[in-house]
């Protein structure tokens, strides 16, 4: 985690900042996916609460030879009129180190209880008697609207950003540039 690259997305008319983002982050998903990538994370070097927002640049960091690698594919191809890359840089020695963590929100009581019945044999009237007094949590925090691609299921990809830490925590990452244990730099 030595190295990154930010890209940077050029205002549009035509285009909502968070509808370029989707389809930024969508084509690097599928890259990382496909390329089967686990040692190159994300962050969003914006990322803001209040208003929640993941800003106009996601930074990929990693390995610079695992960078030139990723950068080299045409997994662009369609956001370059979109985007605006900067070279691979080192990343700065004084740098803290946060973890950017995907955050699931409770699903609604109807889905959860379907859920029970098929789990664990449960029927409605007992499943519904679980769950009656559940309410759906909201969650406040920055997301970008995804689609499964095995079920085709629109989702939610929320992000909570964890505390500063001098120190890096080593670990892979997963098809969307997050790891449930390692950090990236923040700067």
């Amino acid at each position: 985690m030595h190295h990154y690259i930010d890209i940077h997305l050029r205002a549009d008319p035509e285009f909502a900042e968070h509808q370029l983002m989707a389809a930024l982050f969508a084509k690097l998903h599928r890259v990382l996916a496909q390329a089967q990538i686990n040692t190159i994370g994300v962050s969003f070097p914006h990322y803001g609460l209040s208003p929640a927002t993941l800003g106009r640049v996601l930074r990929l960091i990693g390995g610079s030879a695992e960078l030139t690698r990723l950068m080299a594919q045409p997994w662009l191809a369609g956001m370059r009129d979109h985007t605006a890359l900067g070279n691979i840089v080192p990343v700065p020695e004084n740098a803290m180190h946060k973890r950017l963590q995907r955050v699931q929100a409770k699903s609604s009581p109807e889905r959860l209880m379907r859920r029970q019945m098929r789990r664990h044999e449960l029927s409605e009237e007992e499943a519904r008697g679980v769950y009656q007094d559940v309410p759906a949590q909201r969650l406040k925090l920055p997301y970008i609207p995804m689609a499964s691609s095995s079920s085709g299921q629109a989702f939610k990809l929320f992000f909570r950003l964890g505390p500063a830490q001098a120190q890096p925590t080593p670990g892979d990452f997963n098809a969307y540039g997050l790891s449930k244990t390692a950090t990236t730099p923040c700067f």
